[in-house]
């Protein structure tokens, strides 16, 4: 399977890498990346001096378009994202989530554990399946206001992936409403 790149442009690789998606594709193919792990190819794209995050873009952007890998995956199951803007500081947002009471407002699921948390920074989550994990992250963006990201991780599937990113971006707009009234 050769499908095109879609993650980033050929001018936005080329600036940073030098090289265009074609250019890094046919080094890789020539380098037999098909029939390499992941680590494997990352160790090819090293070669080339670049830096660790532009090793492994190159990496999962080859691995995605010759049907390697789908969007989402990773080595430990698919993983996805999710992240808004509020009207409201960390610690506040922070609280809606490590205040049960607060929580079952806009996130009725529970049981969930609580593994560790920074007032106002992080949370690190097992989620209720008690197997997928989060790491809930937030940012101040002024003094009321937050941007959160939720990263879902160790889920089984893509459809699991793709039905977890609805969810999170609905979960998140409900956060908004409850701590925006």
């Amino acid at each position: 399977m050769n499908k095109k790149p879609t993650r980033m442009s050929n001018d936005a690789v080329r600036s940073k890498t030098g090289k265009t998606w074609v250019q890094w594709f046919k080094i890789l193919d020539a380098a037999g990346a098909k029939k390499l792990t992941h680590k494997e190819i990352v160790a090819v794209a090293k070669k080339y001096d670049v830096g660790p995050w532009w090793q492994q873009m190159v990496t999962v952007t080859y691995e995605q378009a010759r049907g390697m890998r789908e969007k989402h995956e990773k080595p430990s199951g698919y993983e996805i994202s999710a992240s808004k803007t509020i009207g409201a500081s960390a610690i506040a947002i922070y609280e809606a989530w490590n205040n049960a009471r607060l929580r079952a407002k806009w996130l009725p699921e529970n049981p969930i554990t609580i593994r560790t948390a920074t007032p106002g920074k992080s949370i690190r989550i097992t989620w209720v399946d008690g197997k997928s994990s989060l790491d809930v992250n937030f940012y101040e963006k002024g003094k009321s206001k937050c941007q959160i990201t939720v990263q879902h991780g160790k889920l089984s599937n893509a459809t699991e992936a793709n039905r977890m990113k609805a969810y999170w971006k609905e979960k998140l707009e409900k956060l908004d409403e409850m701590i925006s009234d």
